[in-house]
């Protein structure tokens, strides 16, 4: 991220022959890409799910051999074929044409196996940034932004291999929730990739870290590939299964224990029993939030309940990996308050200046306020990270200037959350859904422009994007002649929608901003979809062909049931929400 420039995450003029590469091997795909091999993965894809094998005639016989050999071939260059990096991707698979039996190779041994290659990379990858021989040797000083860009990286690709994992050990590809987990976590290795790239921006180390994860990169993306063919393909077919959800009256899931139950529908005033009481006044067991959650038990299912009493908590708090299910409950979004001042002109990089950062999958923040005080001046400065699959945040309000909110990665949802900021205050690469929200850009620095978000999507088999709903844009004061926009890409495959939101003046009629230059890239995703308000108007919007018109049928593809699977687990956290449009 870069620390000094005061509107920008990463400079873009540093990508040089890698992000050229990228954009080229893409252009090659979409061209090289036939319907021969289309129909080639729909069979292949086919006879895995149905269990229809090709049956081998004639054993003995050595041309047959050579024939069945070329069909194992084909179908490895058939889904190798709609990849972003066939040569790699073939290169890496062809050794399963030793163990296939002359037969088509199943789209599950296809898939498994370029997981194992992946995390076989990624591990690599790792022993580079942590050992002395790798690369600290080509590292001389102590510069800060780079000592805590290796730090960063490390986490990072420690995050990537752990979701590589749970990919590879996952249930078979058949079951419907499978997949999308799998989907999820493939598109947040990915992300951390990447965000361990951006961590070197404008340092001299950028080139050797875009050559060292190269492979890793090139491999991840295959396997996002494969199993994205495997779910469109199910998908077509109509094969997938639908999840049971019994439920009782209340609509809550019957498995539901009487305790979460009691503390899901309970109001403020009731009297509930939690497993952590925080209280600054000492009236809790605990002062910090901090210290309360060394309290949670390690990758626990049963839900752990913090209640944190009002008042300014001054702290950084993470929310380890290994913390599951961890729900914290304050006594309202302006009395319950969590509040730091890291920040990227301090040296504290992006990443790493988030007030509250949530990694444990399944966490859940209600009537609390996140804050970042460090002010415009001190540019990048998060007041919460999430990277938690499945997290919730409700009646929640996150403060700060530039880069307020960073739904990092993973599955999030939003709902009744205040949100204020300045530059890119909205960011990731996340599937993220912000629901009944307040957005209230508020006045930068002299000089600066407002965007509200800038979403990072690398890849256009990644499931992520910001989906923006039924929710209020307005000014927080008088912002003057300080020109606002909905956002700006920044990434080539940047996804975001916005949808029944009522927009006030602030915006620019131009609506969108580039990243760089005078355009957007034509691969990009964005639209505006029955938005109302005197900002809404798209009369006058950019003319970039990623920013569309859309359908109800499309604008319903970006909804809490569509984009986040997340009627059930949202319902089960006792969170109001909207499933469709």
């Amino acid at each position: 991220m870069t620390l000094l420039k005061s509107y920008s995450k990463v400079d873009e003029s540093g990508e040089g022959w890698f992000e050229e590469g990228r954009r080229r091997a893409l252009r090659r795909r979409i061209c090289a890409i036939s319907c021969l091999s289309c129909i080639i993965l729909v069979i292949v894809i086919v006879s895995a799910v149905v269990g229809i094998h090709v049956s081998k005639s004639n054993k003995g016989d050595s041309k047959d051999k050579n024939n069945n050999q070329s069909q194992s071939a084909a179908s490895i260059k058939a889904a190798c074929g709609l990849t972003l990096y066939p040569d790699s991707c073939y290169r890496s698979l062809a050794p399963l044409l030793n163990s296939s039996r002359g037969e088509m190779v199943q789209p599950e041994a296809l898939y498994r196996a370029s997981l194992q290659v992946a995390i076989g990379e990624i591990s690599k990858a790792a022993k580079y940034f942590m050992e002395n021989g790798g690369l600290k040797s080509v590292f001389a000083g102590n510069q800060t932004d780079v000592v805590a860009a290796l730090e960063n990286c490390r986490e990072l690709l420690d995050l990537a291999t752990d979701h590589l994992n749970s990919s590879f050990l996952s249930d078979k590809l058949t079951s419907s929730n499978a997949v999308e987990d799998i989907l999820t976590w493939l598109s947040a290795a990915g992300t951390y990739q990447e965000t361990c790239i951006d961590g070197f921006a404008n340092t001299s180390l950028r080139l050797n870290v875009l050559q060292y994860l190269k492979d890793s990169n090139e491999f991840t993306s295959n396997s996002l590939a494969i199993i994205k063919q495997v779910s469109d393909a199910a998908k077509s077919l109509k094969l997938r299964r639908k999840l049971l959800t019994a439920r009782d009256d209340m609509g809550m899931p019957h498995w539901l224990s009487f305790k979460d139950r009691k503390l899901l529908q309970s109001s403020k005033s009731s009297p509930i029993t939690y497993d952590a009481v925080v209280a600054k006044d000492r009236t809790g067991k605990y002062k910090t939030i901090g210290a309360a959650l060394k309290a949670v038990p390690e990758k626990s299912k049963k839900r752990f309940t913090i209640y944190v009493k009002k008042g300014v908590y001054y702290e950084n708090v993470r929310v380890e990996k290994g913390k599951w299910n961890v729900m914290m409950i304050g006594e309202g979004m302006d009395k319950t308050i969590v509040s730091g001042s890291l920040n990227a002109v301090d040296g504290t990089p992006t990443f790493s200046s988030a007030t509250f950062a949530a990694f444990g999958q399944g966490f859940i923040a209600r009537d609390m306020g996140f804050r970042n005080t460090a002010g415009a001046i001190k540019h990048q400065a998060v007041a919460l990270m999430s990277n938690s699959d499945r997290s919730i945040f409700h009646r929640c309000r996150f403060d700060a200037f530039q880069d307020t909110l960073y739904a990092h990665a993973n599955r999030q949802f939003y709902r009744e959350c205040d949100i204020y900021g300045t530059v890119d205050f909205i960011f990731g690469n996340s599937a993220v859904i912000l629901q009944n929200c307040n957005i209230l850009p508020r006045v930068p620095m002299t000089g600066q422009q407002n965007t509200i978000t800038a979403q990072g999507k690398i890849d256009p088999n990644q499931n992520t994007g910001i989906s923006i709903q039924d929710c209020k844009i307005y000014p927080l004061g008088n912002l003057g002649s300080v020109p606002t926009f909905l956002g700006r890409p920044w990434k080539d495959y940047s996804t975001t929608i916005i949808m029944n939101t009522m927009i006030e003046s602030l915006i620019d009629p131009k609506g969108w901003l580039p990243w760089t230059g005078t355009s957007a890239p034509n691969t990009i995703y964005y639209a505006e979809y029955q938005n109302f308000g005197p900002g809404s108007s798209t009369k006058n919007r950019v003319k970039w062909k990623g920013l569309r018109s859309i359908t109800w049928t499309q604008a319903t593809k970006f909804t809490v049931d569509s984009f986040i699977y997340g009627s059930q687990w949202i319902k089960d956290a006792g969170v109001a929400y909207k499933p469709g449009l």
